[in-house]
């Protein structure tokens, strides 16, 4: 499956195997297990497509479904791109899926989507809906805009964990429910000075990342904090004698092994 961007259908046209394989003839016929016409057009099977989890709440985003007869209509509805491939399309369902039970349990779990971006499509499903937490772990996120502060304000759990993210935006600090972040396995460089700006923030694991240096200089102390992980880092010999004779509030937790050589 291939990586979701901002819209959740971006996703280039397929017309090859649907294995991955694009090959065609000189008549101009693709293959797409064994099965294609003459104009190119794969036709899809749709016994082999995940029914639709809610029509109405897809319907929501008003696109035009008669656009290409291909398409399941509740994904159509959802993005700009009219073909994709049914591989394609169960990705999709299956966020859409994880959304509507999420107005139910108040719990987003986007997990292991492959997603690049949280889709606009995302915060639509979910404008109705006080979330408590959200996971977007095992994803390819590069960055989280500052709409999510914005849009998901209340929540108090929130995993970020591996993706490839590399700093937080400064509307996250507006997260003044928040009291567990998990940043671990992402491409932090720096320790994020907005986490010390969460009013609630209790735990915070930022392990595995490629952290070399933390400002003391900056105010890293918080009235809620109990731990911050920051075992396996690429900490300098340097920063970890600050940090270990550093007086915190809450406990610091850095690897004792020697890790100047990363």
């Amino acid at each position: 499956m291939r990586p979701f961007g901002n819209d959740i259908t971006n996703i280039s046209n397929n017309n090859g195997a649907g294995n991955g394989d694009d090959r065609s003839n000189g008549n101009g016929n693709g293959n797409n297990n064994g099965n294609v016409n003459g104009n190119g057009n794969s036709p899809i099977n749709r016994d082999n497509v995940e029914s639709d989890p809610n029509p109405s709440a897809t319907n929501e985003l008003g696109l035009d479904t008669e656009t290409d007869p291909r398409i399941p209509p509740h994904i159509a509805r959802i993005g700009g791109i009219v073909t994709f491939s049914p591989i394609a399309g169960r990705g999709v369902i299956r966020v859409v899926r994880r959304c509507e039970d999420a107005k139910e349990n108040h719990k987003l779990d986007l997990s292991e989507c492959e997603l690049m971006q949280i889709p606009d499509a995302v915060y639509h499903l979910m404008r109705n809906t006080e979330l408590q937490t959200c996971n977007l772990s095992g994803n390819v996120l590069k960055k989280v805009t500052p709409k999510f502060a914005l849009k998901f304000s209340a929540i108090t759990d929130l995993n970020l964990s591996y993706n490839q993210l590399s700093k937080l935006p400064d509307e996250f600090a507006t997260l003044s429910a928040l009291t567990n972040l998990n940043i671990s396995h992402n491409s932090f460089i720096v320790l994020p000075q907005v986490v010390f700006k969460l009013q609630k923030l209790a735990s915070l694991d930022a392990q595995h990342n490629a952290i070399l240096e933390i400002d003391t200089d900056e105010a890293i102390s918080s009235d809620c904090l109990t731990v911050v992980d920051l075992r396996n880092n690429p900490l300098s010999r340097n920063c970890r004698r600050k940090l270990e004779d550093f007086v915190t509030s809450f406990r610091l937790e850095i690897s004792q092994e020697a890790e100047d050589d990363w």
